[in-house]
């Protein structure tokens, strides 16, 4: 172990020119200099490429690929990387200037090479001085099993961006799934893999990042591929905690995760239901009808519950839409009026 770790942030982007050097930035800015920045562009169809070929320095690399997919892309990054300490950061969210340094307080003694460090993240549009930190019972320090019992019947859920791993942990967690789509929990199930092997997990409240809302697609699993790869993912997270805790408190909290997931399925294809609930009943449990918002109760009553739950995410995606577009505008603005101050 070295006094002065190398970090390397790996950046997997597609599509990603609006927001990639805003994001690349974030990583240069990094009061932690003993860094490396990784950036694998996806076969970007947009301007991505262009704009991440000028950041290359000794300091930044940048791998160009065919489309491949997230994982891949991560993958690939990753076979890239020197450093001791990992930093995943997606192309479209941002780094705290201290972010990393702070995660790093006392681990150049040696002590913490299976150790995985989390910290707190706020969630935005466009402009992070506005990020929401939310907290959840994963903002503290945990045990591997805790970790997932907590993540699992609390439906709490930690952005990747959060996470600084130890080299030796992402060897022995093995490479991203490429099996599963980024709509399909790919990074659930990779932090869960990450997680079990762990010695703790410790929160950092100090150390911050920022993560871009606002992708509607990421709440589409309407084909039968993706909520494959969903069902997958899920399998496998809870799979992941009765490798090292398969106690009942840890199967009903995989029960809990299941069916809080089970929305998606509910009205899928019928042998991806049946497969949900056959592995329910390895936890000791049978999946129900998913249950929605009062509000919906009429739609239900009246027109079934696969009609209402048609309703209730055109509902949600509207308002999604909705303060996407206002923060957008007052983004704009407030650019507008700094443009002019400094003319």
């Amino acid at each position: 172990m070295h006094r002065n770790p190398l970090v390397s942030i790996l950046v997997p982007a597609y599509n990603k020119e609006a927001w990639i050097a805003d994001t690349l930035r974030s990583a240069l800015s990094q009061t932690w200099e003993n860094k490396e920045v990784i950036i694998v562009d996806d076969g970007s169809r947009d301007r991505t490429l262009e704009v991440v070929r000028q950041f290359e320095s000794p300091m930044v690399k940048v791998v160009a690929q065919e489309n491949q997919g997230a994982c891949a892309a991560r993958n690939n990054a990753y076979a890239f990387a020197q450093g001791e300490y990992i930093q995943w950061l997606d192309a479209d969210d941002l780094l705290h200037p201290r972010k990393i340094e702070e995660q790093m307080k006392g681990i150049p003694d040696g002590t913490h090479a299976r150790c995985i460090r989390t910290s707190a993240f706020g969630s935005f549009y466009f402009r992070p001085n506005k990020a929401q930190f939310s907290p959840t019972g994963l903002w503290q320090d945990l045990t591997p099993s805790e970790w997932m019992i907590t993540k699992f019947s609390q439906r709490a859920w930690l952005n990747p961006t959060s996470w600084l791993v130890s080299r030796k942990l992402t060897d022995l967690a093995g490479p991203w799934d490429a099996r599963l789509s980024p709509s399909g929990s790919d990074d659930g199930e990779y932090i869960c893999r990450l997680i079990a092997p762990c010695d703790l997990v410790e929160f950092f409240p100090d150390s911050k990042c920022y993560y871009r809302i606002g992708n509607l697609s990421s709440l589409n699993h309407n084909s039968e591929r993706a909520l494959s790869s969903l069902l997958l993912a899920l399998t496998l997270c809870i799979q992941h905690l009765l490798s090292i805790d398969d106690s009942p408190r840890a199967k009903a909290a995989g029960l809990q995760f299941l069916q809080d997931w089970f929305q998606f399925f509910y009205a899928g294809p019928a042998d991806l239901v049946k497969e949900a609930q056959t592995f329910a009943a390895t936890l000791g449990g049978q999946l129900v009808e998913p249950q929605l918002s009062w509000k919906y109760v009429p739609i239900r009553r009246v027109l079934g519950w696969e009609a209402a739950n048609t309703v209730c995410k055109y509902v949600r995606s509207r308002r999604m839409l909705t303060e996407r577009t206002l923060d957008e505008i007052l983004n704009t603005s407030s650019l507008y009026w700094k443009a002019l101050r400094g003319a």
